[in-house]
């Protein structure tokens, strides 16, 4: 039975410790939207798109303000392109692109993803044609995001992907320049990518979901924080505890908002993804939760310590509370969308290397790190293929999204906005991988990957 005090609890985290559902994101297959003419399985995308989720918006407002919850983001993710465009004649996959952004604005979703390839062992012709229309599709539309997975555990890296996604990334900062690389910010590579990941950059609607199901991702850095204030000066079993505990709770709040769209919108219920997504706003900061534990700033050693603890909390919570946790769940620390990691990287207490160490008992990875626009692609591959290796090897999702911001150098700041934030330009080592990464062929799978 639930008390008055549980209810009361649950209204002063949405009220004053910035517990939101971060998004409510609809997944749909678009298999059967192929077609050899490119104008025609365009135009079947669009009109699939928009009849599942037409009534998204709509339904997630609805909710909102039925439940005083505050659903912060709706969002689509689609079958990857490459899989749905291979049978077309088209040369470039930008009209994809921009069926796929005029599908969700009419929409008015907040984002779209699965401008997406899957390439971990190989390329087919298709997936070579998206890779090389990114830096162009993310130029020309706005609110498409791109992924691309480079490496699993079970068929190793692939390294000519890596190092064409270096210069991918770096074209894609000079299409969009004007925007100080905006593009960067909707484009993400991946180690171990999962199939039913809610959040932006990386969503898409994996071959093995159904054909349209609901995901939705939730937060609420801020509760966790507020229940650790008050154990201040418990050992960390205690603190711990402490986290699991909010998880939990956090978690029923967004299975609660699943279950209902999912009845609205006579579309399954997917998965609950539990994790700690920060914002720029005060109070809404993982970097934060890492200083209640005890550090004076993040960054400081111990950082990765008090970073696994919370994040092995984190989903012990949820998976108690949901029999249906997925996507990523856990801890996000993306630097320019955390005011506390903003701060830790204006004043130098946190690196890209120490935030790379952060990456191998995260849920993601380097994410949303803004680095000088002169960085060369090599750099940026050298940087990628160290991520996935800490994916690969250790059985878990990492990712890459980096923003070479051009005109920028080090000391210099990037204004985004809203979720997006702001961040320093950070410093990045420039010792050369050139020959490691010319080298290219695929990092085979590691031994601990043969398990049948």
């Amino acid at each position: 039975m639930i008390t008055d005090f549980e209810v009361l609890e649950t209204i002063k985290m949405f009220q004053e410790q910035h517990l939101d559902v971060r998004t409510v994101t609809m997944g749909i297959s678009l298999t059967d939207c192929a077609d050899s003419n490119p104008s025609i399985a365009c135009g079947k995308i669009y009109d699939k798109v928009t009849r599942y989720a037409m009534e998204l918006v709509r339904v997630c407002e609805d909710i909102s303000r039925e439940y005083r919850i505050p659903i912060i983001n709706k969002r689509i993710s689609v079958t990857p392109i490459s899989i749905v465009a291979a049978t077309s004649d088209a040369s470039d996959y930008i009209g994809f692109a921009q069926a796929l952004d005029r599908a969700a604005m009419t929409c008015g979703v907040d984002f779209i993803g699965g401008f997406s390839a899957l390439v971990h062992k190989g390329y087919s012709e298709s997936d070579r044609k998206l890779i090389e229309s990114i830096p162009e599709s993310l130029a020309a539309t706005s609110l498409v995001c791109s992924s691309v997975n480079l490496a699993s555990t079970r068929t190793g890296i692939n390294m000519n992907a890596v190092s064409q996604m270096g210069q991918i990334i770096s074209k894609t900062a000079q299409r969009t320049a004007d925007q100080d690389a905006i593009g960067c910010a909707k484009l993400v590579v991946f180690a171990n990518a999962p199939e039913d990941n809610p959040f932006m950059a990386g969503a898409f609607h994996g071959v093995g979901e159904a054909e349209c199901v609901i995901n939705v991702g939730i937060s609420g850095p801020g509760v966790i924080k507020t229940a650790l204030e008050s154990v201040r000066g418990e050992d960390l079993g205690v603190v711990a505890e402490t986290i699991k505990r909010s998880a939990f709770k956090i978690t029923r709040v967004g299975e609660l908002v699943a279950q209902i769209a999912s009845k609205r919108l006579c579309v399954p219920f997917g998965i609950i993804d539990l994790s700690l997504a920060p914002t720029p706003s005060v109070g809404d900061s993982v970097a934060r939760i890492l200083e209640e534990i005890g550090l004076q700033n993040c960054g400081a050693w111990g950082t990765t310590a008090a970073l696994a603890m919370l994040n092995d909390a984190v989903k012990k919570g949820g998976t108690m509370a949901s029999s249906f946790v997925g996507g990523l769940s856990g801890a996000f620390i993306p630097v320019s969308e955390d005011e506390g990691m903003i701060e830790a990287a204006a004043n130098g207490s946190i690196t890209i290397e120490k935030l790379e160490a952060m990456t191998c008992v995260c849920s993601v990875g380097l994410d949303m790190i803004a680095i000088p626009g002169d960085t060369p692609p090599e750099i940026i591959s050298g940087m990628i293929a160290d991520e996935m290796a800490i994916g690969t090897f250790n059985n878990k999702t990492t990712a890459v999204r980096i923003i070479p911001v051009p005109g920028k150098g080090v000391g210099d700041v990037v204004e985004y906005g809203g979720l997006l934030g702001h961040a320093p330009i950070m410093r990045v080592n420039t010792s050369s991988c050139d020959a490691f990464i010319r080298r290219g062929g695929r990092i085979p799978a590691p031994i601990h990957s043969m398990r049948n």
